[in-house]
């Protein structure tokens, strides 16, 4: 907070002013991203409402955490890669999509770049 003032005293002029500010006890915050998310872990937690707006004040260690992608490849999709490509290896076609995070296109165009003599 601020340096060489009593807390009492702050609290008393935070009153004065309509700001009124309370801890919350928390174990870990997250804040969920298109992704990622950010992990706040052994937070402190600060709720401040003032002038009918709510500001929560959280500072602690964090980390990032990826959002992990699972692409659903059918078979349709392989024989389409097949057919555009000439190449009979599924498990490389496989691993082109997962690459390619599930765009064909890209799959494909790689797969042919990789297989030109």
């Amino acid at each position: 907070m601020i340096p060489n003032i009593d807390p009492r005293a702050l609290k008393s002029m935070m009153d004065k002013l309509g700001i009124k500010s309370k801890e919350v006890k928390a174990k870990r915050v997250v804040v969920e991203g298109e992704e990622s998310n950010i992990v706040i872990e052994n937070p402190q937690v600060t709720i401040i409402e003032m002038s009918g707006n709510t500001i929560f004040q959280i500072s602690g260690s964090y980390h990032e955490e990826k959002h992990e992608i699972k692409i659903e490849i059918n078979e349709d999709d392989i024989k389409f890669v097949k057919e555009q490509t000439g190449i009979e290896d599924e498990e490389l076609i496989r691993k082109a999509i997962e690459d390619s995070d599930g765009d064909l296109a890209q799959a494909i165009m790689k797969l042919k770049a990789n297989n030109q003599p």
